[in-house]
């Protein structure tokens, strides 16, 4: 095993990684060294099998922080960010993984609970907006390496029409439109930034829209291998954006689907 990170006193701080993409991708990098910071929120009932998790990462000898706390409440990013400066030291963070999925799913037509002005602000705050202020908070806190990678995690809805995900989509347009604004305005401070795009996945957020089984089988039909996207292979592109050797790679978005969107 190539452990591309270890001994360089570097971190990544995933957001919104204790399941999913954002776990996949902790364990991915820990794998090869990479030191793991985890942002997440979860209730009680659900911590027996993160604990699990973060204990499996910690077991691949990498240093290991994390904190559940609503991490959209300004209060909460700024004690996080010092509780990190306390315990990383001379340190500095490499990655920073949005993976945050917490929003509206609700039709724009029906007979009672329908997609309102307050869902899209929402959820454009949580799966958009906080990109900029994590990033802008740690830039102002002097906490990112000399050659830093962002990456965030858009879908399809980006240019498609979901049931039920008006607002997700909003807010992926909105993320992209951020990530290339980053990509530029932070270019001269060695801060790369880009949006990967997988294809379906079977997480709990994609269980959460109506239909879901549907856009499965939807996606393996179309997909050239005639098989979904998997977390692992999401946590593989964001290890190869993170390497050297990805230094050139900046405002883009990147389809992980293994051809799903050329049908």
């Amino acid at each position: 095993m190539n452990k591309d990170f270890a001994h360089k006193n570097e971190w990544a701080l995933i957001l919104g990684g204790s399941t999913g993409l954002g776990l996949a991708t902790a364990k991915k990098l820990a794998l090869h060294g990479m030191n793991i910071i985890i942002v997440h929120r979860n209730r009680k009932s659900e911590m027996n099998q993160i604990y699990a998790d973060f204990e499996k990462i910690q077991g691949l000898k990498v240093k290991f922080l994390s904190f559940n706390i609503d991490l959209l409440r300004s209060e909460k990013r700024i004690q996080v960010i010092n509780d990190i400066c306390d315990s990383i030291g001379n340190d500095r963070i490499k990655v920073l993984i949005h993976s945050i999925a917490k929003g509206n799913l609700k039709p724009m037509v029906d007979e009672s609970n329908t997609l309102k002005n307050d869902d899209f602000h929402l959820t454009i705050e949580a799966m958009a907006l906080s990109l900029y202020d994590w990033v802008k908070t740690i830039f102002d806190y002097r906490l990112f390496a000399t050659d830093t990678r962002i990456v965030s995690f858009t879908s399809e809805g980006n240019t498609k029409a979901w049931k039920n995900y008006a607002a997700v989509s909003a807010a992926k347009v909105a993320l992209e439109a951020i990530t290339r604004s980053i990509a530029l305005e932070f270019a001269p401070y060695g801060i790369r930034a880009n949006c990967l795009q997988p294809g379906a996945v079977d997480t709990q957020s994609l269980r959460m829209i109506p239909g879901y089984q549907k856009i499965i089988e939807h996606s393996i039909q179309r997909n050239p291998f005639n098989r979904i996207t998997m977390p692992e292979d999401v946590a593989n592109a964001v290890y190869l954006m993170c390497k050297d050797e990805a230094s050139w790679i900046n405002g883009c978005v990147i389809p992980v689907n293994g051809g799903e969107h050329l049908n």
